[in-house]
């Protein structure tokens, strides 16, 4: 769509509008709307495709008020913009989609006169999802000084065990008394239980084996597996975005990724519980510093209790866990996979909704 037809009518008003195309506005990560007189949608970008969750080819031509619930705070300012014919600027204004979900956004309203009225260009930014790029910044930096710390902790340790491991084995062999023998064997069991943990801690090593992969063949194994463990005591729903297209992962990294998330989720809920998992694309999305055209967001959402505040900001730390039985290092692992394939996991968690969401970049092999 062109937009030769429509001139600011401020000068304040999306300067140079007329030379934008459908190609440079859905470069754009900031959503970007405009509406007629009658708040029929005339365009609609790919960020905001993303933000109000509704594809441009089904927006086009409707009222607003089939994306998002217009409160008196909503039509108030675009009334506004509409009647005084000069920009209006909202931070931190909420946003309710159809679907129930709300998300606080930074507003820009901005008048643009065409032949049949006074249209109203919206910008808007997820006031969320500028503190999700901070927060992915800090995972993936404390991420990256964790391996470095692990790496120099496992050869200082695993150097160590090694000759206290030969040590054991040849005192034994020397050793007549079978009673005494069994202290040794002791000895070399633990000293090996210790080198599989710091090895565990290490997270895998082999190099990725990046193939074309269907999200959803993977998602469904993992379902799969969770229902055998769980003998079926737990319900399991499925949210797809089949519209997502193949790309390059280590397929059984990531299903291993997958796999400790919803093994979590399935403690955390217990007989009775439920898990979703759900696919959705993210456009023109910021990974690590990395802005990347598409990504695929996997979601897995339990309707456990939740997961404590004071473990929150440690999740995916080693040998952090909430359940007695858990060692701490699903989660760890999961995040340095996540990671060496150029994406993110990240937490949100109050009782009854615990959404663990995966960012793989969508690369194309």
């Amino acid at each position: 769509m062109k937009y030769s037809h429509l001139q600011p009518h401020h000068p304040a008003a999306s300067q140079g509008l007329d030379r934008f195309d459908d190609g440079t506005l859905n470069m754009l990560a900031t959503s970007i709307l405009l509406i007629d007189e009658q708040c029929c949608v005339l365009a609609l970008n790919l960020a905001g495709e993303t933000l109000f969750d509704a594809s441009a080819s089904r927006a086009l031509g409707e009222p607003l008020e089939l994306l998002t619930a217009l409160d008196k705070e909503w039509r108030d300012l675009l009334h506004q913009a509409q009647a005084e014919e000069f920009p209006v600027v909202r931070r931190g204004i909420m946003l309710r989609l159809r679907s129930g979900h709300q998300q606080a956004v930074d507003l820009t309203v901005s008048p643009i006169a065409s032949e049949s009225g006074i249209h109203l260009l919206l910008e808007l930014v997820a006031v969320d999802r500028l503190h999700a790029i901070s927060e992915g910044e800090t995972i993936w930096e404390s991420q990256e000084s964790l391996r470095q710390i692990i790496k120099g902790l496992a050869h200082e340790v695993k150097n160590p065990l090694g000759g206290i491991r030969g040590a054991a084995q040849l005192l034994g062999k020397e050793l007549g008394d079978q009673g005494l023998s069994e202290y040794t064997e002791i000895i070399m069991a633990e000293a090996d239980r210790l080198r599989t943990l710091v090895d565990k801690m290490l997270g895998p090593r082999e190099k990725l084996d990046l193939v074309p992969t269907n999200i959803h063949q993977i998602t469904e194994r993992v379902l799969q597996l969770i229902e055998v463990e769980s003998q079926g005591n737990v319900c399991l729903d499925r949210d797809y975005d089949p519209s997502l297209p193949e790309f390059s992962a280590d397929k059984d990294q990531i299903t291993q990724v997958l796999l400790n998330i919803a093994r979590n989720a399935w403690q955390a809920t217990g007989e009775s519980g439920q898990i979703t998992i759900r696919t959705r694309s993210r456009r023109q999305y910021t990974l690590g510093g990395q802005r990347h055209k598409l990504v695929c967001a996997i979601e897995v959402i339990d309707n456990g209790p939740g997961i404590h505040e004071d473990i929150m900001p440690r999740l995916f730390l080693p040998m952090v866990t909430g359940s007695p039985n858990g060692t701490g290092l699903g989660l760890s692992i999961a995040q340095m996979i996540a990671n060496r394939h150029g994406g993110l996991i990240q937490c949100q968690s109050e009782p009854g909704a615990t959404v663990f969401t995966v960012f793989l970049p969508m690369e194309i092999c």
